[in-house]
């Protein structure tokens, strides 16, 4: 069978970590025991632990060895059911390679490392091969008893309605309709992408964009695919150091580069737009490294 995620990464450990969250995306309905069950603890087999996975709460009980553990926000795996789980983080060369071999039977194969920046947190992201669409999670199933009441009071409504309607005019009936907003859902996630891409920064006097700038633009990709209607302002801010004219072009360039990246990656050009601030706009008067950023503004 071809395989349908190959998972790239920046170091073993963080591959790991991507190799577990691409069987999710598989297998959406996993629990803490399908994840125990998919990857024994055989794999890694330390005598300090009887599991890859434990909850939050059985990691802070742990005090020896929390910094083994993933455990930081963005790492933490969050379950279908509501459950948190925290991934083993210790994975050397001969137990990585254990689980890059097990994880073939999910059909999920391993890229070649990336290149990481130094002193820079390595992440992962993940690619669907061969056509691969990753199942979407369904809603529970309502019980058939409730689905024949709601067919039976349908059907005594639209015969008290027929009766009516030969004795008088027909009513307007107004039916409201309840949607749930997921705009709050995608700006949070922008906002966060935002934080990210500013953490990833610039080089000096740069205006080309580094590997862990791009690995954050593709989950920005992610949501501008999912949200056709939204468009984005992308503005660069520069710090008030050096000559003006050479910052307001470098914030330009900057702002550019985001979105010719986003339009090499398939995002229509008409939904993007961007502009440069140079220095004119700082954010800390007294903090020239928080001046020095990128805004990512939706403009629906």
């Amino acid at each position: 069978m071809a395989n349908k995620v190959r998972v790239h990464g920046k170091a073993q450990n963080r591959t790991a970590l991507g190799i577990v969250n691409a069987y999710l995306v598989m297998y959406p309905h996993a629990t803490k025991a399908d994840l125990e069950k998919a990857f024994p603890f055989e794999l890694q087999n330390h005598g300090t632990w009887k599991s890859l996975f434990c909850t939050p709460e059985e990691w802070k009980a742990n005090t020896k060895s929390q910094d083994l553990w993933f455990s930081e926000k963005d790492e933490i795996l969050n379950l279908q059911d509501g459950t948190k789980v925290i991934f083993l983080k210790l994975w050397p060369k001969d137990k990585f390679e254990n689980l890059v071999d097990h994880a073939k039977q999910y059909d999920i194969e391993i890229a070649s490392f990336e290149e990481g920046v130094k002193g820079v947190k390595g992440g992962y992201r993940l690619e669907y091969l061969n056509g691969y669409v990753p199942p979407v999670p369904e809603k529970k199933k309502s019980k058939l008893w409730l689905w024949l009441g709601i067919a039976l009071a349908v059907i005594v409504a639209l015969l008290l309605l027929l009766v009516r309607s030969c004795n008088k005019e027909p009513e307007v009936v107004t039916e409201t309709v309840t949607v749930h907003d997921t705009v709050m859902v995608y700006l949070e996630q922008i906002d966060e992408i935002e934080k990210n891409f500013n953490a990833a920064k610039f080089e000096s006097g740069k205006v080309e964009l580094n590997d862990d700038a791009k690995f954050v633009l593709y989950d920005l990709v992610k949501i501008l695919n999912k949200q056709p209607q939204v468009r984005l302002k992308i503005v660069g801010h520069t710090s008030d150091e050096g000559d003006a004219a050479f910052n307001q072009k470098l914030s330009e360039g900057r702002a550019k580069s985001v979105v010719d990246f986003l339009v090499s990656k398939g995002i229509d050009s008409s939904r993007l737009e961007y502009e440069g601030k140079g220095s004119s706009e700082p954010l800390d008067p007294s903090n020239r490294e928080a001046n020095r950023r990128t805004q990512i503004i939706v403009i629906e």
